[in-house]
């Protein structure tokens, strides 16, 4: 049996859950002081996942990018796919908030929104 560690990040506390993983099975959990910090350390060991953040050039804005995010997360392992995909997409003027900009960003099913309007120069 091998012990995986993992910080909870559910609440400030940052609990350090300890999780026992046999024969690829979860068999014991402990070191978490809510019921949240079970469920994140059983998904962090099982697929984790991220929200990505980032930025993407806007043109004829009146700041150089546009701040963005995936509306849901991602499976960890495809950040640098994500952050590939994203990295080539400018954007123009009028951008509202909630906006999508890349539908299904790198085959995950998740889109890409604005999280801050762009605005004329």
């Amino acid at each position: 049996m091998k012990t995986e560690e993992v910080t909870c990040i559910m609440c400030p506390r940052g609990c350090k859950v300890q999780v026992d993983i046999e024969d690829d099975e979860i068999r014991d959990v402990r070191g978490y002081a809510c019921p949240n910090g079970e469920e994140y350390a059983i998904e962090e060991i099982k697929c984790p996942n991220r929200t990505v953040m980032s930025v993407v050039r806007c043109e004829d804005c009146r700041m150089p990018t546009v701040t963005v995010k995936t509306e849901n997360p991602v499976p960890k392992d495809k950040i640098d796919e994500v952050m590939e995909d994203i990295s080539d997409i400018k954007v123009s003027p009028p951008v509202e908030i909630g906006e999508i900009i890349k539908e299904n960003v790198a085959g995950t099913g998740v889109d890409v929104i604005v999280t801050r309007p762009a605005e004329e120069c």
